[in-house]
């Protein structure tokens, strides 16, 4: 998918209030830029990392700037969570996930008294899929999620196990945005709950997948498939 153009280098001062970046552009400008992301940022939301932000179109934008990309270990990391699932549809449109080549595509679709990312359709299969965005990597390479605690996610996760349940496919899926990434386990030390629950989830059919992307100055996509580790 492509990123918004042009986008304009920086410096992360500080991020506050979950929602607010002070960003030193390079050509001297302090600013302050909308950051959509809910969670804590751990390892990227930090002061002096080098970030990429653009320009809203609407002059009548509360914030006229927007955090895109953080650049962590040399590489760009894409925490704009709201592009999460356009970059993940549009690897399902195009075949890059290779579990679901071939289905039928709709988003936002009402479950319960709940929505679900994804329902996916061929011939007579219909699969759920909900997606995350992942930020969090460790020294050795090993990506998790979440980097807060979420029961929201937790909530998610139970969604994905009444469908199971209830005849459909059912799949959690991690897109991974860091590039040192090779594998991906649950933040168990953030949030145990989740880690827990993921575990009995999967136990009882839900499948879990985590592709990690491929992040430029220009686009964010789906990559390679990694293994995950419960």
């Amino acid at each position: 998918m492509k990123l918004p153009s042009p986008l304009y280098p920086g410096r992360l001062l500080r991020r506050y209030q979950r929602f607010f970046a002070d960003v030193e552009l390079d050509d001297g400008r302090i600013v302050i830029a909308h950051t959509p992301n809910t969670g804590s940022m751990l390892q990227c939301a930090i002061s002096g990392h080098r970030v990429l932000i653009s320009a809203a179109v609407n002059p009548l934008r509360k914030l006229p700037w927007t955090l895109e990309l953080i650049e962590v270990n040399g590489s760009w990391v894409d925490t704009h969570t709201h592009r999460t699932n356009r970059v993940v549809e549009e690897g399902l449109r195009s075949g890059a996930i290779a579990e679901f080549v071939g289905y039928d595509v709709r988003s936002e679709v009402p479950y319960h008294d709940s929505r679900i990312d994804f329902l996916l359709q061929r011939g007579g299969e219909k699969a759920f899929v909900e997606v995350k965005n992942v930020t969090l990597c460790s020294s050795d390479g090993v990506a998790s999620f979440p980097d807060a605690v979420t029961d929201r996610g937790q909530k998610h996760l139970r969604e994905l196990a009444r469908a199971q349940e209830e005849g459909y496919r059912a799949v959690i899926f991690f897109l991974v945005q860091r590039k040192e990434a090779t594998s991906f386990s649950p933040a168990d030390s953030i949030d145990p709950r989740y880690g827990q629950l993921l575990r009995e989830v999967t136990a009882a059919g839900v499948e879990v997948l985590a592709y990690r992307s491929v992040v430029t100055k220009e686009m964010t996509s789906v990559g390679v498939r990694i293994p995950v580790c419960l």
